[in-house]
């Protein structure tokens, strides 16, 4: 008898639906203690079963429902707010998703309320001292895209520098931000690094190690003054105020 190959092997029920791109796993365990879950055609309520890679897995309307009301925010933030919990006396960049702050350009036929707080966490973080485009979410399924192990959606950001060594970065530290530098002894990701103009570089990079840009710059004699995020993936911050807020269009995926 040949032994099982590792893709015959049963799953947890969370796990398969997230990796098939249902939910996260936080709502899939939510999903399958209401009963909201079948395999092959049969309710699963029990939380930690598992199931077969072949068998089918579908969810309910009521899930669905759930799913489609739960809404993902684009705000630029400004200094001085951090991404997530409140820490050393901050503010969490939630704080500023209030209906006064929404902006008036937000075209989104999706009425406000406070439910929508709920649950609303960072998808990705920005510094304290970093400006620009911070994804909000009530999605599990957007919050993995964008923070997931696989994550590979480019993020651009717009960084005012100094060098700080006499003259001008040599291009061969350029090609070093570009590829070669190593955070913590782990070699990073490639990277697009470009001038925009004498003093502001264009960074895309498809990870979001802590302060990533900053020691980058840091390692090659660049002090960073500056630092905005203006693109996740195929979504733009734009002419988004800063402090201000829109949801996402049905429309825009990342």
């Amino acid at each position: 008898m040949n032994p099982a190959s590792p893709s015959d092997e049963p799953l947890r029920l969370s796990k398969r639906m997230s990796e098939l791109g249902l939910c996260s796993r936080r709502e899939a365990d939510e999903w399958i203690a209401r009963g909201w879950v079948r395999v092959d055609g049969v309710v699963v309520s029990e939380l930690g079963s598992k199931v077969l890679p072949h068998q089918r897995v579908t969810v309910d309307r009521q899930a669905s429902a759930q799913q489609a009301r739960r809404v993902t925010v684009l705000l630029n933030k400004p200094v001085g707010f951090v991404s997530g919990q409140a820490e050393d006396g901050y503010k969490p960049a939630v704080t500023l998703v209030t209906p006064e702050s929404r902006w008036k350009e937000d075209k989104t036929p999706t009425q406000f309320h406070p439910s929508q707080l709920r649950s609303l966490v960072p998808a990705g973080r920005l510094d304290i001292d970093s400006v620009g485009l911070l994804v909000l979410t009530q999605d599990g399924r957007i919050a993995k895209q964008l923070v997931g192990e696989n994550g590979s959606i480019e993020k651009e950001y717009l960084v005012r520098v100094q060098y700080t060594r006499g003259g001008r970065l040599p291009d061969s530290d350029l090609r070093l931000l570009n590829h070669g530098l190593s955070l913590d002894g782990k070699k990073l990701l490639p990277a697009k690094v470009k001038w925009q103009n004498e003093d502001q570089l264009s960074f895309t990079l498809k990870e979001g190690r802590k302060r990533q840009i900053r020691r980058m710059c840091e390692a090659v004699g660049l002090k960073v003054t500056g630092l905005k995020r203006v693109r996740i993936g195929r979504v733009l911050l734009g002419d988004l105020p800063p402090g201000q807020w829109r949801y996402l269009r049905p429309d825009e995926t990342f």
